[in-house]
């Protein structure tokens, strides 16, 4: 897609404050420093549009970024942080919850594992939640202009093998420094929104 106009509308932390266009919308979900806003900045060819944190754990509501008025990505706050307390991650799981379920114009998913290590069991959870729920799903492994060349067929075993990856979902490997696996993601939010 060629983006020309993006827009950061809002951030909600309630069915009542998501945008009312009914654009089709595409969910960001992964840890805490996973790469999500590198992955918005990536796709919508901004240096810092999508605000990086050092600090884990900062996305505390969903943010809804308008992309050409045609589609919303909706960067999700990280799961499976510590330095949040309990009840705050209670009530991340509760407003994730109410999105991932209730949303009609959700199209599907980007679940993004750090293609360093091995998925972690929140990433094994969160799959195996949204596929509960049949929303398409795209697995993007990140961060793999840190991993050896010859190492990329392990990190994809790995993780379709932790994740259990079922048949219609995808999965791609992605660099936001050396922008590898860019078009690929756009060419699957394309087909599902």
């Amino acid at each position: 897609m060629q983006v020309n106009n993006v827009s950061m509308n809002l951030s909600a932390v309630s069915s009542k404050q998501y945008p009312s266009e009914g654009y089709p919308e595409i969910a960001l979900l992964g840890r805490s420093n996973v790469g999500k806003s590198s992955l918005i900045n990536t796709l919508i060819n901004r240096k810092s549009f999508a605000r990086t944190s050092s600090t884990p754990g900062k996305t505390q509501t969903l943010n809804f970024y308008n992309i050409e008025d045609q589609l919303y990505l909706v960067d999700v706050p990280g799961y499976g942080f510590a330095k949040v307390s309990k009840k705050q991650r209670e009530e991340f799981g509760v407003m994730i919850e109410e999105y991932l379920t209730t949303r009609d114009v959700l199209k599907g998913v980007v679940i993004l594992v750090d293609g360093r290590h091995q998925p972690s069991e929140d990433d094994i959870s969160m799959y195996q939640f949204v596929s509960y729920y049949h929303i398409p799903t795209l697995i993007v492994a990140t961060k793999m202009d840190k991993v050896k060349g010859n190492q990329w067929n392990k990190t994809i075993s790995q993780v379709k093998k932790a994740m259990q990856i079922n048949q219609t979902d995808d999965l791609q490997l992605f660099s936001s420094d050396t922008k590898y696996g860019k078009e690929e993601v756009w060419d699957w939010i394309e087909k599902h929104m």
